[in-house]
């Protein structure tokens, strides 16, 4: 109880533990003994209330009353050390971004979901229908097959590629549609000594830096400032990305980015797109 005064030197008893004023010390004891005010330091598991933080916190060492103040980073549980809750934590895997059959963690938790869809967790089962190279996802073959790396196959690229999709997509499915098609793949681009700016390489169209000239070669051959002729096919969310190759496109997709397709429900349905002869769905 605290004895104050107000305005015109009125004198007033404040409870202690709430802000209530009242004119009379009788007033204000009876408050606090009602509302059981007269003991504001509570113990942080059981209900007893004391005079004074010693006295709560001698109560609470007495008793283990103290609250647990280390959390699981997954589920709900608390616990009264760091060296519990890990042992916690790492008996059933609830780290945050944490993979169990590595004992690994993540800074984040999309480099949690890359590490268990590559090929450590998931192999390589997707075969490149003309070398028989094995890759991971339908990305990495599509990739494969688009830069013209594929040595059984070298006239297959992006082009080549962009016209057998569009020949099976008449509906515009993930291609859009073009009044013409330039052979963009057949363009080898060159940079000139102009594209150096006095410290770096520079592309004239996006402005990034190279150390190189031949690293600069590499991004304008690349298909980083080509056409964007495929789209997201999820017309639900009416997701509007558009992609300048197939690769991305599908990487896309495995990647959920938009929730139309699940990973694995990508490597089964696209996993023998380049074999088969229909029209294409999703």
């Amino acid at each position: 109880m605290i004895y104050i005064t107000h305005g015109y030197n009125e004198p007033g008893f404040e409870c202690a533990t709430c802000s209530r004023v009242f004119r009379t010390n009788r007033a204000c004891v009876q408050h606090m003994n009602d509302t059981n005010h007269n003991r504001p330091y509570e113990c942080q598991t059981c209900s007893r209330k004391f005079y004074s933080q010693s006295a709560a916190d001698q109560h609470m060492d007495d008793t283990d009353h103290w609250a647990p103040e280390y959390e699981c980073e997954t589920c709900s549980r608390q616990f009264h050390s760091q060296s519990a809750a890990d042992q916690h934590m790492q008996a059933l895997g609830h780290y945050r971004n944490y993979c169990k059959d590595c004992d690994r963690r993540f800074q984040s938790e999309n480099n949690l979901w890359m590490h268990l869809n590559s090929k450590v967790h998931r192999g390589r089962s997707i075969v490149c229908p003309f070398c028989t190279g094995t890759y991971t996802t339908v990305s990495g073959l599509t990739h494969h097959l688009e830069r013209g790396a594929c040595p059984n196959a070298p006239n297959v690229n992006r082009e080549a590629i962009h016209r057998f999709v569009s020949s099976r997509d008449p509906g515009g499915t993930i291609t859009n549609k073009q009044i013409a098609w330039r052979d963009e793949d057949s363009a080898v681009y060159n940079a000139t000594d102009c594209c150096f700016n006095g410290d770096s390489w520079e592309c004239y169209i996006c402005h990034r830096e190279f150390c190189t000239k031949n690293s600069l070669n590499s991004h304008l051959n690349s298909p980083t400032h080509k056409q964007s002729v495929y789209r997201c096919p999820n017309t639900k969310s009416v997701c509007r990305k558009q992609f300048s190759t197939l690769a991305a496109l599908f990487n896309h997709l495995e990647n959920e980015a938009c929730a139309f397709m699940r990973f694995e429900n990508v490597q089964r349905r696209v996993g023998n797109f380049f074999q088969e002869r229909g029209l294409i769905t999703f």
